[in-house]
């Protein structure tokens, strides 16, 4: 890794989300050892605290497309600003969720960043669900299946101009992986924008090693490094069963763990975000104990030291 101090960042966010629990996500992680496991690995590790959101009891919305959409995108600046300022002190960013709609926030942070050196980010979305729809093809109207549309640039513009500028990444950058739940409209988006992505029938045809290898060719062309985002419900909900939305048939334990060793091993790594940890939904932590695990592999965990 280019740097070895780490910024921890909590997003408490489940106003993108239909079931509530994953504001408690960032705690379950930080339980699970999070800043002891990445200090054995050598990193210094700063915890930031978490942004501000409000809760949902505290606002009324109305019907809406995109529920709770005004106030999801002002965490998404507060959590943007926090980024961009970890990133420009030289430290690696580590966000922990929440609802994934927290990646328009992240990403637009990192973005700007590179954006100030006239440098590019790529993002690789790890995740069930493609996560990008807008206000008119969302069936639920719920942000956290919008955030990818919002980082290319489709969507509101509350979210596809925090920081600015749209879109955050080139659609030739970014690559989802391991979907499997795509909506039926949104798979018109995903087809159409230009984005690589790989199914879970790509992951059983052509195993994991080659699809990282693609996806790190992909969203490192042109750019300075890589975002991960990863969506813990990407996992099988046997391993992982305390996520907001599971979906059976996801990755496999070691399949997961394989991803973010190869994407270690790249050392293209930039910064990582880990979401919809759900601990009312868990059973003794296990989901943000694999969470911690995961992002000690991307980070260089490996099984022989």
């Amino acid at each position: 890794m280019r740097v070895q101090k780490l910024a921890v960042i909590g997003a408490p966010m489940d106003l993108g989300a239909g079931r509530r629990g994953v504001d408690m996500g960032p705690s379950a992680v930080r339980a699970a050892s999070l800043h002891a496991r990445l200090g054995a690995l050598g990193y210094d590790v700063e915890d930031l605290g978490n942004i501000d959101v409000v809760q949902p009891e505290a606002i009324h919305p109305k019907p809406s497309s995109a529920r709770f959409l005004t106030e999801i995108a002002t965490s998404c600046v507060r959590l943007a600003r926090m980024v961009e300022k970890a990133a420009g002190d030289g430290k690696f960013p580590i966000v922990l969720g929440g609802d994934h709609s927290i990646a328009a926030g992240t990403i637009a942070g990192m973005a700007k960043h590179y954006r100030k050196s006239k440098k590019k980010i790529g993002v690789i979305w790890i995740d069930a669900h493609a996560d990008m729809n807008t206000p008119a093809t969302s069936p639920s109207g719920n942000v956290h299946g919008m955030p990818l549309a919002a980082t290319l640039g489709m969507g509101p513009r509350e979210l596809t101009h925090i920081g600015g500028f749209s879109p955050k990444v080139k659609a030739e950058n970014a690559v989802l992986i391991g979907i499997r739940d795509v909506d039926d409209e949104e798979s018109t988006n995903v087809t159409t924008s230009g984005v690589g992505a790989f199914t879970m029938r790509d992951i059983d045809e052509l195993g994991m090693r080659t699809i990282m290898a693609r996806a790190i060719e992909a969203a490192s062309k042109g750019t300075d490094g890589i975002h991960l985002s990863f969506d813990m419900d990407s996992i099988d909900p046997d391993d992982a069963p305390g996520v907001g939305t599971p979906v059976r048939g996801g990755l496999t334990y070691r399949e997961a763990h394989l991803a973010m060793e190869v994407l270690s091993d790249s050392n293209l790594l930039r910064s990582i975000e880990v979401v919809e940890v759900n601990p009312i939904l868990d059973t003794a932590n296990r989901t943000a104990l694999l969470a911690v695990e995961l992002i000690a592999s991307a980070m260089g965990k490996r099984i022989l030291q």
